[in-house]
């Protein structure tokens, strides 16, 4: 949870909803429930605007970073000094974008450039936030606090998808495929995945994740399922909107008394 850098889980502190203890219900539709057509504005927003707001305010990033902590500073927490050069460049290359829409904007005029990079924008912006929410956000990823992560099982709380089949293996260069061994190996060339993928399945075993979910489904599913963990414990999973996980921690990981089922 201390090292997390993105798609941090809300904890039940977070939403405001009380411990559970013997002898006492919570009704969690009170904290959680939504109709479906409001959670699915909300899925469409995430998809559309979550890019850009963890970029500008670390929405969704880690929570122990300073308040303004954003993409653009070159002094910020998230970069090393070496770094520091890189995102200056990345700021003039902003700078210029913006200065090419906005001139844009005035020669062909406001609505040919939604048309042809606005709505194109917005749409490469979902599939990468539904690429990387769905790679790092599952009912059945842990997440660790404190002496029990580390860089090992940190990398390995990932999970390789089958996004979109052949499609996906080729307009998206095995981006979504073979994301474990990113995790493992951030420098490793992308044609290397899928051999390096079979080494590391062979090594790690059953701590290696993959789904063939229909990613749509999954996306849904993963949305609803992944509401918040819990205040307390060292080995944590997701909780949905009832308050139930599909995996619960050995017993000395977890808060006794809560629910599991």
């Amino acid at each position: 949870m201390e090292r997390d850098e993105v798609y941090v889980p809300k904890t039940r502190e977070d939403l405001n909803i009380p411990d559970e203890a013997e002898g006492h219900t919570i009704d969690y539709d009170e904290y959680l429930g939504d109709t479906p057509i409001y959670t699915l504005y909300m899925l469409v927003r995430q998809q559309l605007l979550a890019f850009p707001a963890y970029l500008l305010f670390n929405v969704s990033g880690q929570k122990n970073y300073p308040k303004w902590t954003n993409h653009f500073d070159p002094n910020s927490i998230l970069f090393t000094k070496a770094q520091k050069s890189a995102v200056i460049l990345s700021n003039i290359g902003i700078a210029f974008m913006v200065w090419a829409v906005s001139y844009s904007c005035s020669t062909f005029g406001t609505a040919n450039v939604i048309k042809y990079y606005g709505i194109p924008w917005l749409e490469v912006t979902h599939w990468f936030i539904m690429i990387t929410y769905l790679h790092h956000t599952s009912p059945e990823l842990p997440h660790y606090r404190g002496k029990e992560w580390n860089f090992q099982r940190g990398a390995a709380a990932t999970v390789d998808r089958n996004f979109l089949g052949w499609q996906g293996r080729f307009f998206l260069h095995d981006v979504a495929h073979y994301h474990v061994i990113h995790h493992f190996f951030p420098k490793m060339p992308f044609y290397h995945g899928p051999e390096a993928t079979e080494h590391l399945k062979a090594f790690i075993g059953d701590h290696y994740a993959y789904s063939d979910r229909p990613v749509f489904k999954a996306l849904w599913e993963s949305y609803n399922k992944c509401q918040f963990v819990e205040n307390e414990g060292d080995v944590l999973f997701y909780r949905d909107k009832k308050g139930q996980a599909v995996r619960r921690p050995a017993d000395q990981y977890r808060n006794i008394g809560t629910t599991i089922e």
